[in-house]
């Protein structure tokens, strides 16, 4: 069989990559090793946020891509008709509060930076949160309101982009690990080894989320992607008591920390299901899939603080999953300088969902040629390219 494009990962971001691509009109395979969404996309909460980053290339990134998930999951739904679910796109916004004297001034800091750089964070009096989240923690001590915040049910946006990126000609391999690359006299790629055979391909996409460096490191491009591991509570049904993603400020500092010890912060959100999701932890322990109470216990106290009523949930399951850590916490949409043909799609740690598609419209420029761009206009790409400084020191020559 042969593809223009091979892409390694049915994730979120490789079904994004397969979408773009597909519907530019190249020929697609989407290899993975278990099942479409079975990895770190079916294992979150499917955020679409601003607020969480700070001013510079990965918040200018989100601009982007928060301008381009409306119309795409109204794009997706339409073309697939009835029979699929609804995508569960939700602009609902986002509320940061703080629930210490100590934390309050510094939250105000990072809202008036990101208002600088375009975001709409709008300062809230205690009171004014209290109307818009009636059963918060009324001792809290700041409060910032995010509009631009969404929220999208990730399993289904998957499914959805490979459903459509299927209709436009693309082939899904589940269940098919790719063993090696394909590479011809020069160490141009010409496709990839799998386990039933060869597939050759022109371009070459590793979009295996956190298992990016474990592969890279096999085909003997190796790139710095680590996991991060983080956790989800799971609240029973219940009635709709929390009507934003409600986060405390600690959030932020969790997400930048380079610290491989155990990071906490309270996010609390509704789904259309009913139940409350809380997350969230990070920790660097290897694909360790070990439960750590200590870890969920901590994430619950934290959410009490923000949302006391929660001492009367009942949690009905929790799960973890795998983010993809890049030490200098932005994400990789790059070529390969090292193997021509070879790309790399990955590092998104907790924002993959959200900045999917960004990164698809990235990469199907490079390698079908054009200006990546969105409804905001052309899409910088250079913080994203494995030629960065900040990742000199990691990246090792080709073998």
């Amino acid at each position: 069989m042969a593809f223009d494009i091979a892409v390694i990962g049915a994730g979120i971001v490789g079904a994004a990559c397969a979408h773009a691509l597909a519907t530019r009109g190249a020929s697609v395979a989407v290899l993975d090793r278990s099942l479409p969404a079975s990895g770190t996309s079916s294992h979150c909460e499917g955020n679409l946020l601003v607020s969480d980053k700070g001013p510079g290339p990965e918040l200018d990134l989100a601009r982007h891509s928060l301008a381009m998930w409306p119309t795409l999951a109204r794009e997706i739904e339409d073309e697939l008709g009835q029979g699929m679910p609804s995508l569960e796109f939700e602009p609902k916004g986002g509320i940061v509060v703080t629930t210490t004297a100590a934390g309050a001034q510094p939250l105000l800091d990072f809202a008036g930076k990101q208002r600088a750089a375009g975001i709409d964070a709008r300062v809230l009096t205690i009171a004014e949160a209290l109307e818009r989240e009636p059963w918060l923690n009324p001792e809290c001590t700041a409060a910032v309101y995010y509009p631009e915040d969404a929220q999208i049910q990730p399993t289904i946006a998957t499914e959805g982009l490979l459903a459509v990126a299927k209709k436009h000609g693309a082939q899904v391999f589940g269940r098919t690990e790719v063993t090696g690359l394909v590479r011809d006299a020069s160490g141009a790629v010409t496709g990839v080894e799998t386990a039933t055979g060869t597939i050759a391909a022109k371009s070459v996409v590793i979009a295996a989320g956190p298992w990016t460096g474990e592969l890279s490191q096999r085909f003997g491009a190796p790139v710095p992607v680590a996991p991060r591991r983080g956790n989800v509570l799971v609240t029973s049904r219940m009635p709709h008591r929390v009507f934003h993603k409600v986060y405390d400020g600690d959030y932020f500092g969790a997400t930048q920390s380079a610290d491989a010890a155990l990071q906490t912060a309270a996010v609390i959100e509704s789904s259309q299901a009913g139940t409350v999701l809380i997350g969230s932890s990070r920790e660097q322990v290897g694909f360790d899939e070990s439960m750590r109470a200590r870890v969920l216990g901590e994430m619950a106290q934290k959410a009490l603080r923000v949302f006391p009523f929660l001492a009367e949930a009942s949690i009905m399951r929790s799960y973890g999953g795998f983010r993809p850590y890049m030490p200098d916490h932005l994400p990789v949409a790059s070529d390969d300088p090292r193997v021509p043909g070879l790309f790399f799609a990955s590092g998104h740690e907790g924002a993959g969902i959200g900045l999917s598609v960004v990164t698809a419209e990235i990469l199907a420029a490079l390698i079908l040629g054009g200006t990546p761009r969105s409804a905001l206009g052309p899409i910088e790409t250079e913080p994203f390219d494995l030629r960065r400084p900040s990742l000199a020191s990691y990246l090792k020559e080709a073998a």
